[in-house]
Protein backbone atom coordinates (compact mmCIF):
# COMPACT_ATOMS: atom_id res chain seq x y z
CA UNK A 1 0.00 0.00 0.00
CA UNK A 2 1.90 3.32 -1.15
CA UNK A 3 1.76 6.26 1.52
CA UNK A 4 -0.19 9.50 1.47
CA UNK A 5 1.77 12.32 1.59
CA UNK A 6 -1.51 14.67 2.19
CA UNK A 7 -3.43 14.85 5.74
CA UNK A 8 -6.29 12.83 5.95
CA UNK A 9 -9.32 14.38 4.83
CA UNK A 10 -10.82 17.59 7.37
CA UNK A 11 -6.96 17.69 8.61
CA UNK A 12 -4.38 20.37 7.94
CA UNK A 13 -0.64 20.95 8.54
CA UNK A 14 0.49 24.19 10.26
CA UNK A 15 3.58 26.06 8.32
CA UNK A 16 6.05 27.59 10.35
CA UNK A 17 4.77 31.33 9.62
CA UNK A 18 1.40 30.22 11.20
CA UNK A 19 2.59 28.37 13.91
CA UNK A 20 4.84 31.60 15.16
CA UNK A 21 1.91 33.25 15.36
CA UNK A 22 -0.36 30.70 16.89
CA UNK A 23 2.53 30.45 19.54
CA UNK A 24 2.47 33.89 20.14
CA UNK A 25 -1.53 33.93 20.49
CA UNK A 26 -1.20 31.08 22.87
CA UNK A 27 1.37 32.75 25.03
CA UNK A 28 -0.80 36.09 24.98
CA UNK A 29 -4.19 34.02 25.91
CA UNK A 30 -2.19 32.66 29.13
CA UNK A 31 -0.35 35.73 29.97
CA UNK A 32 -3.85 37.85 29.25
CA UNK A 33 -6.04 35.63 31.30
CA UNK A 34 -3.41 34.88 34.51
CA UNK A 35 -3.88 38.67 35.50
CA UNK A 36 -7.63 38.10 35.78
CA UNK A 37 -7.13 34.91 38.17
CA UNK A 38 -7.41 32.02 35.16
CA UNK A 39 -6.04 28.92 36.29
CA UNK A 40 -4.39 26.52 33.10
CA UNK A 41 -5.84 23.20 33.46
CA UNK A 42 -5.53 19.88 31.20
CA UNK A 43 -7.79 16.92 30.33
CA UNK A 44 -7.73 13.99 27.98
CA UNK A 45 -8.44 14.32 24.51
CA UNK A 46 -10.01 11.04 24.95
CA UNK A 47 -13.87 11.33 26.64
CA UNK A 48 -16.36 8.72 27.90
CA UNK A 49 -19.03 8.29 25.37
CA UNK A 50 -21.73 8.35 28.23
CA UNK A 51 -20.56 11.84 28.50
CA UNK A 52 -20.15 12.64 24.52
CA UNK A 53 -23.69 11.51 24.47
CA UNK A 54 -25.70 12.90 27.91
CA UNK A 55 -27.82 15.31 25.27
CA UNK A 56 -25.88 18.20 26.64
CA UNK A 57 -23.41 18.94 22.84
CA UNK A 58 -26.87 19.87 20.39
CA UNK A 59 -25.58 18.77 16.93
CA UNK A 60 -22.29 18.28 17.84
CA UNK A 61 -22.80 14.92 19.31
CA UNK A 62 -24.14 13.54 15.82
CA UNK A 63 -20.17 14.65 14.98
CA UNK A 64 -18.35 12.53 17.46
CA UNK A 65 -15.23 10.18 16.24
CA UNK A 66 -16.26 7.14 18.22
CA UNK A 67 -13.17 5.05 19.68
CA UNK A 68 -13.61 1.14 19.52
CA UNK A 69 -13.40 -1.13 22.14
CA UNK A 70 -10.00 -2.60 22.80
CA UNK A 71 -8.77 -6.18 23.18
CA UNK A 72 -11.12 -8.64 24.95
CA UNK A 73 -13.88 -6.06 25.29
CA UNK A 74 -13.92 -5.40 21.59
CA UNK A 75 -16.35 -8.86 20.30
CA UNK A 76 -17.53 -8.59 16.65
CA UNK A 77 -19.65 -11.59 16.83
CA UNK A 78 -22.09 -10.92 20.03
CA UNK A 79 -22.36 -7.11 19.90
CA UNK A 80 -25.84 -6.50 18.90
CA UNK A 81 -25.44 -2.34 18.37
CA UNK A 82 -23.37 0.35 18.39
CA UNK A 83 -23.18 0.67 22.43
CA UNK A 84 -21.49 -3.20 22.24
CA UNK A 85 -18.58 -1.88 20.02
CA UNK A 86 -17.77 1.97 21.35
CA UNK A 87 -16.75 2.95 24.88
CA UNK A 88 -15.37 6.37 24.50
CA UNK A 89 -14.56 9.15 21.60
CA UNK A 90 -12.85 12.17 20.56
CA UNK A 91 -13.95 15.46 22.49
CA UNK A 92 -16.00 17.78 20.46
CA UNK A 93 -15.91 20.74 22.94
CA UNK A 94 -13.83 21.84 26.28
CA UNK A 95 -16.64 22.45 28.49
CA UNK A 96 -18.19 18.50 28.70
CA UNK A 97 -14.58 17.34 29.82
CA UNK A 98 -14.24 20.08 32.21
CA UNK A 99 -17.70 19.58 33.78
CA UNK A 100 -16.16 15.80 34.31
CA UNK A 101 -13.01 17.47 35.30
CA UNK A 102 -14.28 19.68 37.84
CA UNK A 103 -17.01 17.12 39.41
CA UNK A 104 -13.98 14.95 39.69
CA UNK A 105 -11.60 17.13 41.52
CA UNK A 106 -14.07 20.17 43.20
CA UNK A 107 -12.61 19.13 46.72
CA UNK A 108 -8.98 19.65 45.81
CA UNK A 109 -9.83 23.61 44.20
CA UNK A 110 -10.75 26.44 44.79
CA UNK A 111 -14.23 27.99 45.11
CA UNK A 112 -15.45 29.78 42.78
CA UNK A 113 -12.25 28.43 40.66
CA UNK A 114 -11.36 30.36 37.89
CA UNK A 115 -9.97 27.55 34.90
CA UNK A 116 -8.58 28.23 31.50
CA UNK A 117 -8.44 25.58 28.90
CA UNK A 118 -6.79 25.20 25.59
CA UNK A 119 -6.60 22.18 22.71
CA UNK A 120 -7.52 20.71 20.18
CA UNK A 121 -11.18 19.54 19.60
CA UNK A 122 -12.43 16.82 16.54
CA UNK A 123 -15.71 17.15 15.15
CA UNK A 124 -16.64 14.80 12.29
CA UNK A 125 -18.06 18.19 9.88
CA UNK A 126 -17.84 18.01 6.59
CA UNK A 127 -15.05 19.88 5.70
CA UNK A 128 -15.17 22.92 4.05
CA UNK A 129 -12.56 26.44 3.43
CA UNK A 130 -11.78 27.16 6.93
CA UNK A 131 -13.54 24.61 8.68
CA UNK A 132 -11.25 21.78 9.61
CA UNK A 133 -12.42 18.25 12.08
CA UNK A 134 -9.24 19.31 13.98
CA UNK A 135 -9.35 22.47 15.76
CA UNK A 136 -7.78 24.27 18.70
CA UNK A 137 -10.49 25.95 21.33
CA UNK A 138 -9.67 28.05 24.11
CA UNK A 139 -11.99 28.68 27.09
CA UNK A 140 -12.32 30.30 30.22
CA UNK A 141 -15.03 29.19 32.71
CA UNK A 142 -15.96 30.65 36.25
CA UNK A 143 -17.53 27.71 38.33
CA UNK A 144 -19.11 27.57 41.66
CA UNK A 145 -20.06 31.42 41.20
CA UNK A 146 -23.80 31.94 41.11
CA UNK A 147 -23.60 35.61 40.45
CA UNK A 148 -23.47 38.17 37.56
CA UNK A 149 -19.48 39.07 38.37
CA UNK A 150 -18.76 36.12 36.75
CA UNK A 151 -20.25 37.20 33.22
CA UNK A 152 -18.66 40.64 33.79
CA UNK A 153 -14.99 38.63 34.79
CA UNK A 154 -15.44 36.96 31.21
CA UNK A 155 -16.40 39.60 29.01
CA UNK A 156 -13.97 41.98 30.70
CA UNK A 157 -11.14 39.21 30.23
CA UNK A 158 -11.76 38.56 26.68
CA UNK A 159 -12.07 41.92 25.31
CA UNK A 160 -9.51 42.65 27.28
CA UNK A 161 -7.45 39.87 25.51
CA UNK A 162 -9.03 40.60 21.79
CA UNK A 163 -7.40 44.29 22.38
CA UNK A 164 -4.18 43.11 23.09
CA UNK A 165 -4.03 41.83 19.58
CA UNK A 166 -5.17 44.76 17.97
CA UNK A 167 -8.87 44.13 17.30
CA UNK A 168 -10.86 47.62 18.04
CA UNK A 169 -14.93 48.64 17.20
CA UNK A 170 -16.47 44.96 18.02
CA UNK A 171 -19.21 44.14 19.62
CA UNK A 172 -20.73 42.17 22.48
CA UNK A 173 -24.28 40.82 22.04
CA UNK A 174 -25.79 39.56 25.17
CA UNK A 175 -28.83 37.73 26.12
CA UNK A 176 -30.43 35.51 28.20
CA UNK A 177 -31.68 31.92 27.72
CA UNK A 178 -34.58 32.86 30.26
CA UNK A 179 -35.71 35.87 28.00
CA UNK A 180 -35.90 33.87 25.15
CA UNK A 181 -38.20 31.04 26.84
CA UNK A 182 -40.53 34.00 28.21
CA UNK A 183 -40.80 35.49 24.71
CA UNK A 184 -41.71 32.22 23.71
CA UNK A 185 -44.19 31.66 26.41
CA UNK A 186 -45.69 35.03 25.73
CA UNK A 187 -47.09 34.65 22.40
CA UNK A 188 -48.62 31.25 23.28
CA UNK A 189 -45.94 28.50 21.48
CA UNK A 190 -46.12 25.57 23.73
CA UNK A 191 -43.22 24.98 25.65
CA UNK A 192 -41.99 21.72 24.02
CA UNK A 193 -41.85 23.65 20.64
CA UNK A 194 -39.14 26.34 22.17
CA UNK A 195 -35.88 24.48 20.73
CA UNK A 196 -37.65 24.35 17.60
CA UNK A 197 -38.63 28.27 17.81
CA UNK A 198 -35.30 28.84 18.83
CA UNK A 199 -33.56 27.31 16.19
CA UNK A 200 -35.68 29.24 13.26
CA UNK A 201 -34.73 32.49 15.52
CA UNK A 202 -31.63 31.52 14.97
CA UNK A 203 -31.20 31.87 11.64
CA UNK A 204 -32.81 35.67 11.76
CA UNK A 205 -29.45 37.39 10.46
CA UNK A 206 -29.24 35.25 7.18
CA UNK A 207 -33.48 34.96 6.45
CA UNK A 208 -34.19 38.30 7.72
CA UNK A 209 -37.90 38.74 9.89
CA UNK A 210 -39.92 37.82 7.18
CA UNK A 211 -37.66 34.79 6.28
CA UNK A 212 -37.59 33.68 10.19
CA UNK A 213 -41.97 34.23 10.00
CA UNK A 214 -42.53 32.26 6.85
CA UNK A 215 -40.73 28.80 8.41
CA UNK A 216 -42.00 29.40 11.90
CA UNK A 217 -45.75 29.26 10.03
CA UNK A 218 -44.59 26.22 7.50
CA UNK A 219 -43.51 24.02 10.78
CA UNK A 220 -47.56 24.72 11.74
CA UNK A 221 -46.92 27.29 14.32
CA UNK A 222 -49.80 29.70 14.33
CA UNK A 223 -49.81 32.95 12.09
CA UNK A 224 -51.08 35.26 15.76
CA UNK A 225 -48.69 33.55 17.65
CA UNK A 226 -45.79 33.93 15.25
CA UNK A 227 -46.86 37.71 14.77
CA UNK A 228 -47.21 38.29 18.22
CA UNK A 229 -43.58 36.57 18.58
CA UNK A 230 -41.95 38.54 16.24
CA UNK A 231 -43.34 41.92 17.26
CA UNK A 232 -41.51 42.14 20.21
CA UNK A 233 -37.92 42.48 18.62
CA UNK A 234 -38.96 45.01 16.19
CA UNK A 235 -40.40 46.87 19.28
CA UNK A 236 -37.06 46.51 21.30
CA UNK A 237 -33.95 48.64 21.40
CA UNK A 238 -30.62 46.98 22.07
CA UNK A 239 -29.80 49.02 25.64
CA UNK A 240 -31.04 49.04 29.03
CA UNK A 241 -33.69 50.08 28.19
CA UNK A 242 -34.63 47.83 25.83
CA UNK A 243 -34.51 44.95 28.47
CA UNK A 244 -36.61 47.13 31.00
CA UNK A 245 -39.45 48.02 28.14
CA UNK A 246 -39.11 43.98 27.45
CA UNK A 247 -39.59 43.19 31.12
CA UNK A 248 -42.49 44.94 31.40
CA UNK A 249 -43.87 43.86 28.47
CA UNK A 250 -43.37 40.05 29.22
CA UNK A 251 -44.59 40.61 33.11
CA UNK A 252 -45.04 36.93 34.79
CA UNK A 253 -43.95 35.16 31.69
CA UNK A 254 -40.28 36.56 32.85
CA UNK A 255 -38.42 33.64 35.48
CA UNK A 256 -37.01 35.71 38.19
CA UNK A 257 -34.43 38.66 38.22
CA UNK A 258 -32.72 37.73 35.06
CA UNK A 259 -33.45 40.94 33.36
CA UNK A 260 -32.14 43.01 36.20
CA UNK A 261 -29.02 41.36 36.32
CA UNK A 262 -28.26 41.54 32.22
CA UNK A 263 -28.83 45.18 32.80
CA UNK A 264 -26.23 45.45 35.67
CA UNK A 265 -23.92 43.18 33.50
CA UNK A 266 -24.09 45.59 30.24
CA UNK A 267 -24.06 48.91 32.70
CA UNK A 268 -20.86 46.98 34.86
CA UNK A 269 -19.22 45.81 31.48
CA UNK A 270 -18.91 49.43 29.69
CA UNK A 271 -18.01 51.16 33.04
CA UNK A 272 -14.82 49.23 33.02
CA UNK A 273 -14.32 48.47 29.65
CA UNK A 274 -10.66 49.61 28.69
CA UNK A 275 -10.74 49.04 25.21
CA UNK A 276 -12.70 49.74 22.07
CA UNK A 277 -15.76 47.73 21.84
CA UNK A 278 -19.97 48.07 22.31
CA UNK A 279 -21.87 45.82 24.30
CA UNK A 280 -26.07 45.67 22.91
CA UNK A 281 -28.86 43.77 24.30
CA UNK A 282 -29.58 41.28 21.75
CA UNK A 283 -32.97 39.29 21.72
CA UNK A 284 -32.48 37.58 18.81
CA UNK A 285 -29.39 35.69 20.17
CA UNK A 286 -29.52 31.95 21.13
CA UNK A 287 -26.44 30.16 21.09
CA UNK A 288 -26.85 26.51 19.79
CA UNK A 289 -25.72 24.49 22.93
CA UNK A 290 -29.24 23.00 24.90
CA UNK A 291 -26.82 22.80 27.95
CA UNK A 292 -27.19 27.04 28.61
CA UNK A 293 -29.64 27.96 31.55
CA UNK A 294 -29.04 31.43 31.49
CA UNK A 295 -26.97 34.73 29.93
CA UNK A 296 -25.42 34.21 26.90
CA UNK A 297 -22.99 36.20 24.87
CA UNK A 298 -20.78 36.51 21.84
CA UNK A 299 -18.46 38.39 20.26
CA UNK A 300 -18.80 39.67 16.41
CA UNK A 301 -16.25 41.75 14.05
CA UNK A 302 -18.40 43.25 10.98
CA UNK A 303 -15.11 43.88 9.00
CA UNK A 304 -14.63 40.17 9.19
CA UNK A 305 -18.29 39.14 8.74
CA UNK A 306 -18.40 36.63 11.88
CA UNK A 307 -18.53 36.11 15.41
CA UNK A 308 -14.89 35.20 17.14
CA UNK A 309 -16.00 34.23 20.51
CA UNK A 310 -18.98 33.24 22.65
CA UNK A 311 -20.36 31.47 25.46
CA UNK A 312 -23.23 31.41 28.61
CA UNK A 313 -23.86 30.47 31.68
CA UNK A 314 -24.56 26.41 32.12
CA UNK A 315 -25.87 25.68 35.71
CA UNK A 316 -26.89 22.18 35.33
CA UNK A 317 -24.55 20.29 33.62
CA UNK A 318 -21.95 19.71 36.29
CA UNK A 319 -24.91 18.24 38.34
CA UNK A 320 -25.19 15.79 36.02
CA UNK A 321 -21.83 14.33 37.78
CA UNK A 322 -22.31 15.08 41.25
CA UNK A 323 -25.89 15.29 42.00
CA UNK A 324 -25.48 18.80 42.99
CA UNK A 325 -26.22 22.23 41.72
CA UNK A 326 -22.84 23.72 40.68
CA UNK A 327 -23.38 27.02 38.56
CA UNK A 328 -20.93 28.31 36.21
CA UNK A 329 -20.07 30.26 33.35
CA UNK A 330 -17.89 30.19 30.26
CA UNK A 331 -16.43 32.39 27.59
CA UNK A 332 -14.52 30.54 24.79
CA UNK A 333 -12.82 32.57 21.85
CA UNK A 334 -12.63 31.36 17.80
CA UNK A 335 -8.60 30.77 18.22
CA UNK A 336 -8.70 29.38 14.36
CA UNK A 337 -10.81 32.21 13.66
CA UNK A 338 -8.55 34.46 14.88
CA UNK A 339 -5.49 33.07 13.86
CA UNK A 340 -6.85 33.26 10.33
CA UNK A 341 -7.68 37.10 9.95
CA UNK A 342 -4.12 37.54 11.62
CA UNK A 343 -2.88 35.83 8.64
CA UNK A 344 -5.10 37.70 6.13
CA UNK A 345 -3.70 41.19 7.45
CA UNK A 346 -0.09 39.72 7.64
CA UNK A 347 0.02 39.79 11.28
CA UNK A 348 4.20 40.25 12.43
CA UNK A 349 4.73 38.82 16.04
CA UNK A 350 5.78 41.83 17.98
CA UNK A 351 8.92 41.92 19.90
CA UNK A 352 10.77 39.18 17.86
CA UNK A 353 14.63 38.92 18.32
CA UNK A 354 16.72 40.00 15.85
CA UNK A 355 17.39 37.20 13.24
CA UNK A 356 20.63 36.16 11.74
CA UNK A 357 21.23 33.03 9.66
CA UNK A 358 25.02 31.76 9.21
CA UNK A 359 25.25 29.35 5.84
CA UNK A 360 28.65 27.25 5.97
CA UNK A 361 30.14 26.89 2.57
CA UNK A 362 30.00 22.32 2.12
CA UNK A 363 33.45 20.87 2.84
CA UNK A 364 34.64 23.78 5.81
CA UNK A 365 37.10 21.64 8.04
CA UNK A 366 35.58 21.37 11.34
CA UNK A 367 37.84 23.86 13.03
CA UNK A 368 35.83 26.59 10.53
CA UNK A 369 32.66 25.27 11.50
CA UNK A 370 33.65 25.62 15.17
CA UNK A 371 34.11 29.04 14.55
CA UNK A 372 30.81 30.36 13.06
CA UNK A 373 28.96 27.87 16.10
CA UNK A 374 31.54 30.16 18.99
CA UNK A 375 30.38 32.98 16.81
CA UNK A 376 26.61 32.00 16.46
CA UNK A 377 26.66 31.19 20.67
CA UNK A 378 27.88 34.89 21.41
CA UNK A 379 24.91 36.32 19.44
CA UNK A 380 22.41 33.83 21.05
CA UNK A 381 24.03 35.22 24.12
CA UNK A 382 22.53 38.30 23.64
CA UNK A 383 19.03 37.55 23.00
CA UNK A 384 19.68 37.18 18.90
CA UNK A 385 17.89 33.93 17.15
CA UNK A 386 20.55 32.46 14.95
CA UNK A 387 20.34 29.75 12.64
CA UNK A 388 23.43 27.66 11.16
CA UNK A 389 23.03 26.30 7.97
CA UNK A 390 24.92 24.15 5.40
CA UNK A 391 25.07 26.61 2.33
CA UNK A 392 22.94 25.35 -0.88
CA UNK A 393 24.06 24.93 -4.39
CA UNK A 394 20.99 27.53 -5.23
CA UNK A 395 22.29 30.07 -2.80
CA UNK A 396 20.02 33.13 -4.02
CA UNK A 397 16.83 31.06 -3.32
CA UNK A 398 18.27 29.80 -0.37
CA UNK A 399 18.54 33.54 0.71
CA UNK A 400 15.03 34.45 -0.79
CA UNK A 401 13.40 31.52 1.63
CA UNK A 402 15.32 32.61 4.44
CA UNK A 403 14.22 36.67 3.55
CA UNK A 404 10.76 35.51 3.18
CA UNK A 405 11.18 33.74 6.91
CA UNK A 406 11.85 36.99 8.56
CA UNK A 407 15.49 37.31 7.83
CA UNK A 408 17.12 40.70 6.80
CA UNK A 409 19.36 40.50 4.25
CA UNK A 410 21.95 41.95 6.02
CA UNK A 411 21.86 39.53 8.49
CA UNK A 412 22.18 36.68 6.37
CA UNK A 413 26.01 36.03 6.55
CA UNK A 414 28.27 33.60 4.26
CA UNK A 415 31.09 31.57 5.68
CA UNK A 416 33.60 29.94 3.80
CA UNK A 417 36.77 27.62 4.02
CA UNK A 418 39.02 30.10 4.97
CA UNK A 419 37.10 33.81 4.20
CA UNK A 420 33.98 35.43 5.82
CA UNK A 421 31.63 37.67 3.36
CA UNK A 422 28.45 39.25 3.70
Amino acid sequence: MAMVKKPTTGMKDILPKEMQIRDYVTSLVKETYGTFGFTSIETPAVEHIENLCSKQGGENEKLIFKVLKRGEKLNLETAQSEDDLVDSGLRYDLTVPLSRFYANHASELPSPFKALQMGPVWRADRPQKGRFRQFVQCDIDILGDPTYLAEIELITATTTLLSKLDFKGFTVRINDRRILKAMASYSGFPEESYDSVFITLDKMDKIGTEGVREELIEDGFSEDAVDKYLKLFTEGTGDVAGIAKLKETLGEHLEGDCADNLTAIIESAEAVKACDFNIVFDPTLVRGMSYYTGTIFEIGMDEFGSSVAGGGRYDEMIGKFTGNKTCACGFSIGFERIITILLDKNFQVPGKSEKYAFLIEKGASAQRIGEVIDEAAKLRGEGKTVLVSQMNKNKKFQKEQLANDGYAPENIREFYHTEFKK
